[in-house]
């Protein structure tokens, strides 16, 4: 039995999605759109569930993932329906169901709820800055001594720690809603194995996106995904932070400090790039912006800045700039990974490669279960 709610298309409006309605499925943005095919047409079958409320069909379907939202069926829609927005929508809405806690849901549809959170994390990490930081010299940059590495680190892992349970619990239920939707599918582990270059590839290339017209929107966006990928192996990798509060930064030929170099130049570049693009609203993927896009580009070039000032104050040996601006860093980082990777827009790095994934096993596993054909005579 197929249930059916009757509001789904109006609680997508609280998303993003104003315009579904709109849509009388002619198909052209199925047929224009590069990454659409045979077995994943979309983004007109997202739509028709969106319109008949098969909101159980909607939680199985990798669509919106598949989705990069380069623009091209919305510029040629006939109706002017913004497909292209609408499945953005669809994929804010799935991250509040893949989310078990609720916060999520709140956060996409809450402007109040947003902030509250965003300001509540900014300030308690100052006030624990203030609470907590060692002696603060001003005769000699000392960071290590203003921020000791013993107790940063060990903070950090526990926060890392943290987000990952709760990104890969919802990632988990993104995996049971994929497997559940059709033929309920149970596949073996070695699946999952044997699968796990597919996961690799998607998140280190973003290979999907290099097949849409625009190629420029896939440097810019493998630019932003592998900055911040490189920022994250170096804050947390051992080896790595056992200087990332050193007071004599590495020379410049230091191959993490040139990775961290590439990293903030990467990260600063596309998310002003995103910026202006949206400011500006000539582009069909910027002419509409959702509350939770503007506060992780605003968050995300605010913390790579400030981590590019606190080196820069350092390699001047500037005492207080250096403390001050590494405590508003840190300020900003906070919400930035505590809400944004696991409930927000920040999450969707890992929500594109694990539905492909996903998918791919599940493909994998039918093939495994249809019987073998018998040879004719």
């Amino acid at each position: 039995m197929t249930r059916v709610n009757p509001e789904l298309a109006k609680e997508l409006e609280k998303f993003g999605a104003k315009s579904a309605t709109v849509c009388f499925n002619c198909g052209n943005c199925t047929a224009v759109c590069p990454l659409s095919n045979n077995s994943t047409p979309f983004p007109r079958r997202i739509i028709r569930y969106l319109q008949l409320g098969l909101e159980e069909r909607l939680l199985g379907r990798m669509e919106p993932w598949l989705c990069y939202y380069c623009g091209e069926c919305s510029q040629t829609c006939p109706r002017q329906a913004d497909p292209g927005e609408l499945m953005m929508a669809t994929r804010r809405y799935l991250t509040t169901r893949y989310d078990w806690t609720g916060l999520s849901k709140r956060l996409y549809t809450s402007k109040v709820w947003e902030v509250f959170c965003v300001g509540i994390l900014f300030f308690a990490t100052l006030a624990v800055i203030y609470l907590f930081h060692g002696p603060i010299v001003t005769d000699h940059t000392k960071l290590e001594t203003f921020a000791p590495a013993d107790i940063v680190h060990p903070t950090g892992y526990v926060f890392g720690a943290v987000l990952a349970f709760f990104l890969l619990s919802n990632v988990y239920r993104m995996h049971k809603f994929i497997m559940r939707s059709g033929e309920r599918v149970n596949a073996p582990l070695s699946l999952y194995f044997s699968e796990l270059g597919t996961l690799a590839v998607h998140f280190a290339t973003q290979a999907k996106l290099r097949l849409c017209t625009n190629k420029s929107f896939w440097i810019k966006h493998w630019l932003l995904m592998s900055g911040y990928t490189a920022a994250f192996i170096l804050v947390n990798v051992d080896l790595v932070t056992r200087w990332s509060l050193t007071d004599s930064p590495p020379p410049a030929w230091h191959p993490a400090k040139i990775l961290w170099t590439y990293a903030t130049i990467a990260m600063l570049y596309a998310t002003t790039v995103a910026i202006i693009g949206r400011l500006r609203k000539r582009e069909p993927i910027h002419k509409y912006s959702h509350s939770t896009d503007w506060m992780f580009l605003i968050l995300l070039w605010f913390t790579v800045f400030t981590g590019l000032l606190v080196r820069i104050f350092m390699q001047f040996d500037l005492p207080l700039p250096t403390y001050y601006t590494f405590a508003v860093h840190l300020a900003l980082a906070v919400p930035l990974l505590g809400l944004e990777v696991p409930f927000t827009k920040w999450s969707h790095l890992a929500y594109r490669p694990f539905a492909l994934y996903f998918e791919r096993v599940r493909e994998r596993a039918l093939q495994l279960q249809q019987p073998p054909q018998e040879e004719e005579a």
